[in-house]
Parts: structure tokens; C-alpha cells; sequence
């Protein structure tokens, strides 16, 4: 026991450095999961906020409320229809422009760098002003052009299946910067001498990005795919600002479904309750592609 205490006392160093990382895990992180969790299992309102003793201990009531709840059915199904177009899009789109920046080192290719990483830092407010101009029904640049190849009008956030669709354009538009980044660093890692030897077999340049380029990627499009699926289980920015969830509750997602649980109408619990069956399709999605990854390398 004191040969233990005393190898912890003398490597005590990198503990000292993970520290601080460690006390903001656990205070902005570790906490809040486990109130939110308690939250969840209570009736908390406004009330409830201003004096605890108006809060009441309700079981899994927020919860089989839940599953009973048209709404939240429809930000489910919303959420997955999200992901299920806007992540494919997103990743072919980065990892195709990211290809064809990397084939040129000119200050062409720099500015064009520049241009595509924009939009995934310019403020989503400017950009929902930027393209709500476009999707206007009326005076829209898009319907502009439709309308000179005789086009009806297109309802862009007036329709609701139109409306993710248009929602998806937008966001993935925005996504395509920082990971055509990740993948331009990844694909400037790899060994000119792969791509030399392949020249010398006579190896051709779709035969070079199937069996060299993609292969040695694969570790940046699992970070990629599983960063974006996250972000787009949580989409909120675009339908919060573009269409607060309509029409007919047609865009809202499940983060956006949490916030006007919470913050528009003050039910709290229901609205923890919300966030953790979030949190819980969170966790089985991303160990799903972990699994996945884990059986492709076993092959």
C-alpha cells in the first residue's frame, strides 16, 4: 500500500497536467448530465425554478408522455430524415472538393481553400438573412431563375418536405468547409512514393483514388463520419432560425423539439426528458459506427 501511494506521490506530474481538463470535464460536462437526468424524472417548471418545493417527483412519466407525443414523433422522424440525406451529402461533397484542391499548390487553389471554409464560420444569423432572400417565394433568386425555364414557384420553407430539403441544402452547404479541411490535411499526409509506384505499374487515376487515395483515408472519413452524424443528430441552428420548426412542425428536429419544450413553454422535465432520449440515440449510433469500424478492420 505505501509503495503504491509513494509511485502516485512521485508521478503525480501527468495528473497535475489532466487536472484542469479533468474539472471542466466533470463541471461543465459530467454534472449537467447526471441533473438533466434527475431533472427528467420530475414535473420542473418555472415555478419549480423560483422554489424547489414545487417540484414533483413524477417516475417515468415525461417519458411515456414522450412516446405518446405526435410532435416528437415528427421531430424523430425529421432528425433521421436529416441525417439520412444531409450526412452522405455532406461527406461526398468535402471529400470530392477536398480531392480537387489538392491536386494544385497555385494561389488558384488557396483562394478557393478560403472560399469553401467560409461559410463554416461566418455567423448563421447573416447566413439565414443571406438565403432567406433566396428562398423567397415571391422575389427569391431561386424561383427567379426557375421561372426563366417557365418553372412554377417552389414553396422552398412553405412546404414541409420541401422545407428540410431546403434546410438540408443550407446546412450542407455550411458543413462542407471545416471537413474539407480534415480532409485535405489527411490526404497531403499521405507518401508521395504511393502514388509514384502506382505511375510506374500503370496504375491509372480512378484506379489510384479506388485502391490508394480512398484506402488510406479511411481513418479521416470515420472521424468525419461520426463527427457530422453527431452534429446532424443535434440539428437545431437551421429550422430555429430559418422556419422556429414549420411549417406544420414539418422541420422541427429533436433539439429544436427540447428547446421549445424548455425555453417556450418552461417544461423543463419534459423537456430533460427529451435531451436524454437524445442523448441515448446519440450513444447507440456512435458505438454502432465504432462497432462497424471495428469489424472492417478485422477483415
Amino acid at each position: 500500500m505505501n509503495q503504491l501511494v509513494k509511485g502516485t506521490v512521485r508521478n503525480r506530474h501527468p495528473f497535475i497536467f489532466i487536472a484542469p481538463a479533468l474539472l471542466i470535464l466533470i463541471l461543465f460536462s459530467l454534472i449537467p448530465i447526471i441533473i438533466a437526468f434527475v431533472i427528467s424524472f420530475t414535473d420542473m417548471d418555472l415555478k419549480g425554478l423560483a422554489d424547489w418545493s414545487n417540484i414533483s417527483f413524477i417516475g417515468v412519466e415525461n417519458y411515456t408522455n414522450l412516446l405518446a407525443d405526435t410532435v416528437f414523433h415528427k421531430a424523430v422522424f425529421n432528425t433521421f430524415f436529416y441525417v439520412v440525406i444531409g450526412v452522405p451529402l455532406v461527406i461526398f461533397f468535402s471529400l470530392g472538393i477536398a480531392l480537387l484542391l489538392n491536386y494544385g499548390k497555385n494561389l488558384v487553389f488557396t483562394v478557393f481553400r478560403a472560399v469553401y471554409f467560409m461559410p463554416a464560420i461566418t455567423n448563421i444569423i447573416a447566413i439565414a438573412v443571406v438565403w432567406g432572400f433566396l428562398y423567397n417565394t415571391e422575389y427569391g433568386l431561386f424561383n427567379y431563375l426557375l421561372s426563366l425555364a417557365d418553372v412554377d414557384k417552389v414553396p422552398w420553407l412553405e412546404h414541409p418536405v420541401i422545407a428540410k430539403l431546403s434546410l438540408i441544402l443550407l446546412a450542407v452547404w455550411k458543413g462542407i468547409g471545416i471537413n474539407m479541411i480534415i480532409f485535405l490535411a489527411a490526404l497531403q499526409g499521405i507518401p508521395n512514393s504511393y502514388y509514384e509506384a502506382a505511375k510506374i505499374d500503370g496504375a491509372k487515376r480512378w484506379q489510384i483514388l479506388l485502391f490508394i487515395t480512398i484506402p488510406l483515408l479511411r481513418y479521416a472519413i470515420f472521424f468525419v463520419t461520426v463527427t457530422t452524424l453527431i452534429g446532424w443528430l443535434q440539428f437545431f441552428e437551421e429550422p430555429f432560425i430559418m422556419t422556429q420548426g414549420g411549417p406544420l412542425d414539418g422541420t422541427v428536429s429533436m433539439a429544436l423539439f427540447i428547446y421549445q419544450r424548455g425555453f417556450q413553454f418552461s417544461e423543463f422535465g419534459y423537456a430533460a426528458a427529451g435531451s436524454f432520449v437524445l442523448f441515448i440515440v446519440i450513444i447507440i449510433v456512435t458505438l454502432l459506427q465504432f462497432k462497424l469500424r471495428k469489424a472492417d478492420d478485422d477483415i
